[in-house]
């Protein structure tokens, strides 16, 4: 294959030709390094800090492990063994997908820079689109890893204090007590996070070893037929097993996802064009591999499944604990395993959502982007974007008062979000490989097999949504109706509102590539 390339510079616009595609790429110069006045974010993160960040990041098997109670009731063993395969699979192609796509251009605002360029039609008004789902999905993505810390730190103080009985409002201060620390990390000790994420890392790893050693030899075996051959319906109100299965592998396809955050710190990663989309796949084939080993082991240590229903809270995985130990200091210990790590990724998952955030702004592509995009010069950091964040993540954890499903539909509303924002630009390179005219992107290239990759992904991606927006229990009523994708729904409505109002003259289309 010849590689004759012609570079031209001409106001900012890079014409690239080349010969052996028959291809011209106009590739607009709006990276955010060149808006000197919003202040430049230093490229500090080598390749094994973008590595750790990622693998510390999805956290998967301290979270399934936290939400097993939801499986449980959709689904079972089966749901855990198969579902974890099933999920493994579809997150690796999407993160191979999504590669490829980080590998011509690594920039913050990801997903809508890319729906921007591979769009068929309406390059802005797609951007636009995407900028708000996948600035939705992040903030709401903050507010998921509060509720699996709140729901296991008040599990436990019911595992020692039995006569106490948690409130809602107390569930909620208790998340909005846990956005305290992320913050302040990010204000004043950013430089610690990447020690923060080397010790994750190994915690990571550690405590996985230590779960499945304590829960192989002390807890109840479970027999083979019981595990890959039994799928449990009609304690959710399901009675269809299609419909089962698909439910109940939600919990597992969310701690699969956000390995995008990788991406969303890119500005801040040497060689980032090799460095974000080698650290995004290790980190999730890594992730995918201990999750479903994890769960093979705990599928198999379930014992007494109504011991399990009658935990702390709901919550299975004190229950599986407390059954396998017969301690309480020990089953704590390993609950505190699970959520330390969910903790050292929460500030991962604030920094990338403020960056995004703050990307998305100077694109105007945010109500009052100018205040927003601000760098402080004396953090170096995104501090508008930041507070919009915990804002939103506020909000997000008074509403959940009012709701019996809350846990749910806290991790139904960023899982549907994030597929979408994964969908879009994967489903438009999808259709210009089809037609025979995609270009050679970058370093990570899929190459022939791009086609069954995104298409598969594609696949995936579709099944996941059609499910996240059901109810998780039957009958439905006000209180445990599943608002997540009428939430998702609203947002996107108000995203082409925003653009029918003044986002079609406010919005500057990023750095895109455009046939």
């Amino acid at each position: 294959m010849a590689q004759d390339m012609r570079v031209v510079v001409d106001d900012g616009k890079v014409e690239v030709t080349q010969s052996h595609l028959g291809e011209k790429l106009d590739i607009y110069n709006s990276e955010l390094e060149s808006n000197s006045t919003e202040g430049i974010v230093e490229r500090y993160i080598s390749y094994l800090p973008t590595l750790y960040f990622g693998f510390t990041l999805q956290a998967c098997w301290e979270a399934v492990g936290l939400s097993l109670q939801l499986n449980l009731l959709n689904g079972g063993p089966a749901s855990l063994v198969y579902g974890g395969l099933l999920t493994s699979i579809g997150s690796i192609l999407i993160a191979l997908s999504l590669a490829e796509m980080a590998s011509a251009d690594p920039a913050v605002g990801a997903q809508y820079r890319w729906s921007a360029a591979f769009a068929p039609f309406a390059p802005r008004f797609w951007g636009l689109f995407q900028g708000w789902i996948t600035v939705f999905a992040w903030m709401t993505s903050t507010a998921a890893s509060l509720a699996y810390l709140a729901q296991s730190l008040l599990a436990v103080v019911v595992l020692w204090h039995p006569e106490f009985e948690v409130q809602a409002w107390q569930n909620a201060l208790v998340m909005c007590a846990f956005c305290i620390p992320p913050l302040v990390v990010n204000l004043w000790f950013r430089r610690i996070i990447v020690p923060l994420e080397w010790m994750g890392a190994v915690g990571h790893g550690v405590f996985w070893i230590a779960s499945m050693a304590v829960l192989g030899a002390l807890a109840p075996r479970s027999s083979h037929t019981a595990v890959w051959t039994n799928l449990t319906t009609g304690l959710s109100g399901w009675d269809q097993p299609w419909v089962t299965f698909g439910i109940g592998i939600l919990p597992l396809a969310f701690p699969t996802t956000s390995f995008d955050g990788v991406i969303h710190m890119s500005q801040e990663v040497k060689d980032a064009k090799r460095n974000v989309p080698a650290a995004m796949v290790l980190s999730v084939v890594l992730n995918c591999v201990m999750m479903f080993v994890w769960l093979v082991v705990a599928a198999y240590s379930l014992g007494n499944v109504d011991v399990l229903a009658e935990a702390p809270l709901g919550v299975a995985l004190v229950g599986l604990y407390m059954q396998a130990t017969g301690s309480k200091e020990a089953s704590t210990f390993l609950i505190i395993c699970h959520t330390f790590i969910i903790y050292v990724s929460l500030a991962n998952i604030f920094a990338s959502s403020a960056r995004l955030t703050r990307a998305f702004s100077v694109n105007n592509g945010l109500p009052f982007s100018k205040h927003i995009a601000h760098v402080s010069r004396r953090f170096n950091q995104p501090l508008p974007a930041l507070f919009l964040v915990i804002s939103v993540c506020l909000i997000l954890c008074i509403i959940s008062i009012g709701s019996t499903t809350a846990f749910n539909a806290m991790i139904s509303i960023p899982l549907i979000a994030l597929y979408i924002s994964y969908g879009i630009p994967i489903a438009f390179l999808l259709a210009l490989r089809i037609r025979g005219c995609a270009p050679d992107l970058g370093p990570f290239r899929l190459r022939r097999a791009g086609i069954l990759v995104n298409g598969l992904s594609v696949a995936y991606i579709l099944y996941v949504l059609i499910f996240a927006a059901l109810p998780t229990v039957l009958p439905v009523t006000s209180a445990n109706m599943n608002y997540a994708g009428p939430v998702v729904l609203a947002v996107m409505l108000a995203a082409g509102a925003d653009w029918c109002v003044s986002g079609w003259k406010r919005f500057k289309l990023p750095g895109a590539i455009t046939n």
